[in-house]
């Protein structure tokens, strides 16, 4: 089968439920999707937020830097988790 392929994400602006598409592709299902939007937290659109979460996808959105800093947490703590990380 042939890979989903995301569209290029370079800022927050780019985040669609096309680039995340791919995130619920994943098997084992993710959990929690951490996304990271750079040096500050930005907020995305609500219809986003709410398709993952229908999907059985919680996403935590947070600066980049502590976005890292909750994916290491959580995978120490064993979750089904995924990054999503715009560099800072």
């Amino acid at each position: 089968s042939t890979p989903a392929v995301s569209p290029q994400v370079g800022s927050h602006r780019d985040i669609s439920i096309e680039s995340l598409s791919l995130f619920r592709l994943l098997e084992p299902q993710i959990e929690i999707l951490v996304l990271g939007t750079g040096d500050r937290v930005e907020r995305l659109h609500p219809a986003m937020m709410k398709q993952m979460r229908e999907c059985g996808i919680a996403v935590e959105v947070q600066d980049t830097a502590n976005a890292c800093a909750t994916f290491n947490f959580l995978m120490n703590e064993r979750r089904v988790v995924a990054a999503g990380l715009i560099p800072p």
